[in-house]
C-alpha cells in the first residue's frame, strides 16, 4: 500500500486546513487508517483513526470537537478536517494504514511521507 498524505501548509491560529491521503491499494478498504503527527523535537503521537468503514472513528482527546476524521473508500482516499487549530498542533501529519485502528503506531503497516502543518500565533 502505497500512501501520499497532502494539503498542509501554514495557517494562523484559528484557522482551518484539511489534509488528504491517497492511498494505491485496491483493498483499500478492508484498511483502517490513522493520523499521527510529529512536532518538532518531540515524539510522533496518534491524532485520529478511522475503522475499515467509516463507522467508527478515535482521537486524541485535544483535538476532539476540532478534528473529523473521514474517508472515502470509493475514492481511496481519507480526510482529516481540522479547525480552530491551534499553535501546538504544528507539526508533521502522517497517514498509515493497518489492519485496526488503535491509537499505536506500532500496529499501522504503511505510512505515507508526511505533510507540514504550521500554525502561527
Amino acid at each position: 500500500v502505497q500512501l501520499q498524505a497532502s494539503g498542509g501548509g501554514l495557517v494562523q491560529a484559528g484557522g482551518s486546513l484539511t489534509l488528504s491521503c491517497a492511498a494505491s491499494a485496491r483493498t483499500f478498504s478492508s484498511y483502517a487508517m490513522g493520523w499521527f503527527r510529529q512536532a518538532p523535537g518531540k515524539e510522533r503521537e496518534f491524532v485520529a483513526g478511522i475503522n475499515w468503514s467509516g463507522r467508527a472513528t478515535l482521537y486524541l482527546d485535544s483535538v476532539k470537537g476540532r478534528f473529523t476524521i473521514s474517508r472515502d473508500n470509493a475514492e481511496n482516499m481519507v480526510y482529516l478536517q481540522m479547525n480552530s487549530l491551534k499553535p501546538e498542533d504544528t507539526g508533521v501529519y502522517y497517514c498509515a494504514a493497518g489492519p485496526a485502528y488503535t491509537r499505536s503506531g506500532t500496529e499501522y503497516d504503511y505510512w505515507g511521507q508526511g505533510t507540514l502543518v504550521t500554525v502561527s500565533s
